[in-house]
Parts: structure tokens; sequence; C-alpha cells
């Protein structure tokens, strides 16, 4: 089309539609104008090529904020909508219309307009693994054990045994996709016979059952980075179960639990001291080793710390795991408070007793500034004449 229109006019939405809407509008026209339903009308094609480039904008965030401000101008030469063919379409959009009635409505297609059996991936495999929060911070090898599913040394995969082959199927002449029309509407579901797989086993392998595929448990040493947290997922490419139908192979996804430490609470990159003083260091200051990660590391203390005071030692966190600046350590100050005491002991804390009581300290002087006037309003100097 020699001009182009705007977006949200091709697919019939207002500039305030979310994503929910798109995706209804896109689907609708995608219906209207598929290709397999107008065969002969090349202006439907068109059609169909110009919804699908409004809807690869409009369904991305980042596009669409471009395109909202700069118009066609803020997402051309920039990854923008490239639709060469109809090919391309199904390529990009063709898990938008994933089950329900329109289950693989965009399947993919061989050359001539006829449809090719889908490869499918095999499946990812799940490892749980329990690090330290030390082998979370400096990163880890770990030995990993955990199950999957390969191909069938016996049958070579096909899943027919010895001295037998898999048939075609002849209710989707091995496709493994059949095509059920309702007017114009033509939908691509699973061969309800094959269920998919184009080929019907008649005497099955023995080992395997037909499937193909056999279980075996697989001992690996695996590279966990540093910076890892609980709860995240660590993702070693090609170690899952083999594909079915010859695709390439699963994924195995790592599954972290940081165990909790003893000393350190870990709070996103950061880190977490409680770190116990007495009260003549809290008065007095003092020069404190601290534990870190990496370490002793000598601390002050500054005089006249209150217990639940917080100081940060810049850098002694935990690594990102993405990269970037590693977290802190926050020290919290606990003051302590001796339960037993000796002779010499308390004999000074009541001589600093007697000293507090005739020079009052400022904030406990304040405190019985308050307590007083609360008690008796009418002494405090708000209400003297």
């Amino acid at each position: 089309m020699a001009e182009q229109r705007c977006y949200y006019e091709v697919l019939e939405v207002e500039r305030n539609a979310d994503k929910a809407v798109i995706d209804r509008a896109y689907r609708k026209l995608a219906i209207r104008y598929h290709p397999d339903s107008n065969r002969e009308d090349e202006d439907a094609v068109e059609k169909f090529k110009e919804a699908s480039e409004a809807y690869e904008v409009l369904s991305d965030p980042e596009k669409r904020a471009r395109y909202d401000r700069y118009g066609h101008a803020g997402v051309q030469g920039s990854a923008g909508p490239q639709f060469n063919d109809v090919e391309d379409i199904f390529d990009a959009f063709g898990d938008l219309f994933g089950g329900g009635a329109f289950g693989d409505l965009f399947g993919s297609r061989g050359r001539g307009g006829g449809r090719r059996r889908r490869v499918r991936p095999g499946a990812d495999v799940r490892c749980d693994v329990t690090l330290t929060l030390e082998e979370a911070a400096r990163g880890v090898s770990k030995e990993v054990s955990f199950s999957r599913r390969i191909q069938c040394e016996t049958c070579g995969g096909d899943g027919a045994a010895a001295g037998s082959k898999p048939e075609i199927c002849t209710t989707c002449g091995g496709q493994g996709q059949v095509i059920q029309s309702a007017g114009i509407l033509r939908v691509q579901t699973a061969c309800p016979r094959c269920h998919g797989a184009g080929q019907i086993i008649s005497t099955p392998c023995s080992d395997c059952g037909g499937q193909g595929l056999q279980s075996e448990r697989v001992q690996k040493s695996v590279d966990i980075p540093a910076g890892v947290d609980d709860g995240m997922r660590v993702r070693v490419p090609g170690e899952g179960e083999a594909s079915p139908d010859g695709g390439p192979p699963g994924d195995c996804y790592l599954f972290i639990t940081v165990q909790p430490h003893s000393l350190f609470h870990r709070d996103g990159r950061d880190l977490i001291l409680q770190l116990p003083i007495s009260y003549s260091q809290a008065a007095l200051g003092a020069e404190i080793e601290v534990p870190t990660l990496d370490g002793p590391l000598q601390f002050r203390v500054e005089p006249g710390t209150h217990s639940g005071d917080v100081f940060t030692i810049r850098g002694q966190g935990m690594p990102d795991p993405r990269g970037g600046r590693r977290g802190d350590l926050r020290v919290q100050t606990v003051i302590e408070v001796p339960k037993k005491l000796n002779e010499r002991q308390e004999q000074l804390l009541r001589e600093l007793a007697d000293l507090e009581h005739e020079s009052v300290l400022p904030q406990r002087k304040s405190f019985m500034s308050k307590l007083r006037d609360f008690f008796d309003p009418e002494s405090s100097p708000s209400h003297e004449s």
C-alpha cells in the first residue's frame, strides 16, 4: 500500500486500547483476511499483512510508545515490522492462536501452500540445587543429578520394533495436522488418529513402548554464576529431553535454594548483620572486628551509638548475577545489657547512675519535661498568663 494507514485505524481500536483488546482485534482481522479463506483475493492478503504489521507494533509496549510519539517514523529502521510474505507472519504470531478454537490456525507452511508437520523441541527438565550463602556469593561448580528421556537406543528413536517401520498416517497423510472447515473459517488441528505424530506404529518397540524415548539418570557438573538468589532459575541449554520427532533437545533448569546463614540476612544484593556491642562501646566508641563474606574487617563504632543504628559498609554485599555493582553490608548495632554483674561492675554502674541523676542527660531531660506537662498541663508555659 502506497500510503501507510494509522495502525490503530487498521486494527479498528481506540488509542487507549489495552493489550487484550488489541489481541482480540488482530485475531478477528486475521480470520477475516486469512489467505486460506481468500485464495484468489490479493487485496485480502495485503490487508492480512497490514494488520499483522500493525499488531507487531501495538502489541509491543516499547514500539507502541515510539509509534504514539513519532508515528511510523518511530518504528522504521529499528527492528520494525518486516514481513516479506505470509510465512513470516505465521512464524511471528503462530503462538497467538494456539489452543482452543484457533488451535494451530497459523501452522507451519511448506512450499506451494501445503503444510508440513511441526517439529517439536524436547521437553525441559527441572533440577533442584541447594547452595550456602558463601557459594551463592562466589559462584560455584556444582555436581547435579536429574532424570531425562533420551532417544531409545534399541529402535533409534522411531518407536518401531526391530524388523518393522512406522507407517504414514492415512488420515493426515503424514502431516500430523488436519484442517476442519466451518464456513469461511478453516482451522488446523492435531490429527485425531496419530495425535500429531504423522505416523502410526503397528509394532511398538518393547524397550520404549513406541515412544522412541527412554529414561536415563544424568550426573553433570554445572557452573552457577555468583550472586544467584533463593528462587532463581539457572538455564543449562540443551540438557533437557530429546525431541520425539527430530527437533532440538529441551533445556535443564536449575531451581536455586539458598540456605539461611547464621550471621547474615540477605535483602536483594545487600546483606544485613546484627552486631552486638556493649554499653561502654556504644557510649565511648570502639574499633570492632566485623565479619564479612571476604573475611574480618575493622569497623569504627562512633561514640553515642544507639541500639538499632545502621551503618553501611560499601561493596561488602552480594554480587549481581546480571552484572553491575556489588551490594552493601548493613551493620545494625544491638546494645547488650549484661544479666549478671560482678561486684566491681555493679559499683561502677551505681556511681554512673548517681552522676546521671545529678547531671540529667539531654534526651532524658526533654522526656521528663514532656512527662510533667502530660500530667500537669497547667504548669506548661503555654498556659501561663
